[in-house]
């Protein structure tokens, strides 16, 4: 009974979570004070207010998820809608199991379970009667209502626990998992470069870098690309002509002096216990030397970002600032007050006070100022310029009669230079056709341009002058490539020859290298190579510019009887123990939907959709 007990326990927890968060204010009535249920499962109703409730808390999940409102229509379209009926509808059909079979809780049983609950106790203490009967007023629930259906979950909980636990995961199988992650690799690379050929690389003359040239026109071919005529005005170009007033330079320093002025902080983080007792337990254990502040977090359920306060002041540690502020070195201390409860704090390290004058501000301050002010002055030259628009004048009349830089971009794909350099730029130089009225577009620095677009170019293959010092790198490249792949064949055949792998170089030694590991400058997929092969194999590795030789010499089997292993391989046979008993469950419920009586009602089910509309 005490495993059923825990899986009781949490699974009335999560119950009386849902119910606090809300079932008062949604009853029958909203339908008529006719239809109160959405169906039935072996005569087992499902309530409007249960479908109503989960279809709410679901709505609220996805909405927080993706961060925007989700309507009821989007909802039915992604399916949620018959996720909810199918989790009720189990429900129902576990609790018609359940009666059906006579499984039940006795009353001390239930009661043990209610006064369990945090949610009914009064302040530090125990179990309050008052609590439990004004928490249920709150949200709306008689207790003879709530009590009945604490004991259909706690019975459907019971049975649960007896269809999925004691199923037991195999030995073989985490053994066979253990030596598959934790078997390692020893091998031998020797890398092949140019200082490894024979002879050094010829220097290639015009003629092969012509044939090259001719030999490979995809690689000097620029794609179909837009020329792009265009005026802009740049928050740069504006604040340039700024003038900068001191008393406003002054008044900014003012304003933000907590940039430039801070006072020493220390870098914190902080464990909450539920009591005094809790933390001065662990504070024992961690004197003692029986734990670390990093497993007394894990320990916790939590990892350590969860406790990171980052950099903080005397004042935002509240009454743990002194002591903490007192430490002259990183170290542990507590029990200290917290606002959250009693904590134990880990000082990792000490940031000394900071103080940058307004002198030593004053070149960040007034850049920002100038383009700031250009920002404000650019808004008002906005509709202005729309108005020159709308009145016939040309792009190239922006230029004089608003002050814009006007020139021409010939814009291939990729390309981020200059004023490609503002993805809104791009966005529409990509979009707009032939004839298209200019307009205004945005800038990420405030700024903003008018585009025309002038002609839509074909690919052309680059001229030979304007592509040479692009052809010498690829064509010495390839040459360079050639060259190794003829001496990694040499070198392949001497070995195959009896010759020691050594004597073609410097020969790497990588020992014992798990899988997945990484090999510095050589090909992502060295390792999957690595544990490919059989004991003593030699093969080629070649990609990209990488080129070399791999021998693989010893196969390091796992260590299947040291402590670390047992204990992985028995926290794997209980993980697989647990997956089989949810499978089996889950075909437990199968088999009783196949011979359940189902029965829903579509127009209660539209209406209380109509409700969440």
């Amino acid at each position: 009974m005490a495993a059923g007990s825990t899986v009781s326990r949490g699974a009335i927890w999560i119950l009386m979570g849902l119910l606090i968060l809300g079932l008062g204010g949604f009853g029958v009535t909203n339908f008529g004070g006719t239809v109160r249920s959405i169906g039935s499962v072996d005569g087992q109703d499902i309530s409007t207010t249960e479908y109503f409730k989960g279809l709410q808390a679901d709505l609220n999940t996805l909405q927080s998820q993706i961060g925007r409102a989700v309507t009821m229509t989007e909802a039915t379209a992604m399916g949620l809608d018959a996720q909810v009926r199918q989790r009720l509808v189990t429900a129902a059909m576990l609790d018609a199991e359940a009666a059906r079979l006579g499984v039940s809780v006795s009353d001390d049983r239930l009661a043990e379970e209610i006064r369990a609950m945090p949610a009914f106790r009064a302040g530090a203490g125990g179990f309050s009667a008052d609590a439990y009967r004004l928490t249920l007023q709150q949200s709306g629930l008689r207790e003879a209502e709530f009590e009945a259906q604490m004991r259909r979950d706690l019975a459907r909980s019971l049975m649960q626990t007896a269809v999925a636990t004691g199923l037991a995961g195999s030995d073989t199988a985490a053994a066979a998992l253990y030596d598959y992650v934790e078997e390692r690799r020893s091998f031998s690379l020797l890398r092949l470069t140019e200082a490894d050929l024979p002879e050094p690389l010829p220097a290639l003359s015009d003629a092969d870098l012509r044939a090259f040239y001719d030999a490979n026109p995809a690689m000097f071919t620029r794609p179909e690309s837009r020329r792009i005529t265009y005026a802009a005005l740049l928050a740069d170009d504006v604040a340039r002509n700024i003038t900068i007033d001191e008393a406003e330079l002054r008044r900014l320093y003012d304003q933000r002096i907590s940039e430039f002025v801070q006072p020493e902080r220390r870098l914190v983080e902080r464990l909450v216990f539920q009591d005094e007792a809790a933390a001065t337990e662990a504070r024992n254990r961690l004197d003692a030397s029986q734990i670390s502040f990093e497993d007394l977090v894990a320990e916790r359920g939590l990892q350590l970002v969860d406790t990171d306060m980052g950099d903080v002041s005397r004042t935002e540690l509240g009454a743990a600032g002194d002591t903490v502020f007192g430490m002259e070195e990183p170290g542990i201390v507590g029990p200290l007050p917290s606002s959250l409860g009693p904590a134990l704090y880990r000082m990792n390290g000490i940031l000394a006070a900071e103080e940058v004058s307004f002198d030593e501000a004053r070149e960040a301050l007034t850049a920002e100022f100038a383009i700031d002010a250009a920002r404000r002055q650019i808004r008002t030259q906005a509709d202005p310029v729309e108005d020159l628009l709308a009145e016939g004048s040309s792009i190239e009349d922006l230029g004089t009669q608003a002050g814009m830089t006007v020139a021409t971009i010939v814009l291939e794909p990729g390309q981020t230079e200059g004023i490609a350099a503002y993805p809104s730029f791009r966005q529409q130089a990509a979009r707009i056709s032939e004839g298209d009225f200019p307009d205004l577009v945005a800038l990420d620095d405030g700024g903003f341009a008018v585009l025309r677009l002038d002609a839509v170019l074909p690919p052309e293959l680059r001229p030979y002058d304007e592509v040479a010092d692009r052809i010498a790198a690829l064509a010495r490249a390839e040459a360079l490539r050639v060259a190794l792949a003829a001496r990694l064949a040499e070198v392949e055949t001497e070995l195959a020859a009896g010759a020691a792998l050594g004597n073609f170089g410097i020969t790497e030694v990588h020992a014992a290298m798990p899988r997945g590991g990484r090999v510095d400058a050589a090909p992502a997929d060295l390792l999957e190579t690595v544990f490919g092969l059989t004991e003593g194999a030699v093969v080629q590795v070649v990609e990209g510019d990488f080129t070399g030789i791999l021998r693989l010499d010893q196969i390091v089997a796992a260590d299947q009887a040291s402590p670390e292993a047992q204990a992985l391989k028995s926290a794997f046979v209980a993980q697989q123990g647990q997956e089989f008993g949810a499978d089996a469950f889950q075909l437990f419920a199968k088999a009783l939907e196949a011979q359940a009586d189902i029965r829903l009602n579509d127009a209660a089910i539209t209406a209380v959709h109509t409700q969440l509309r």
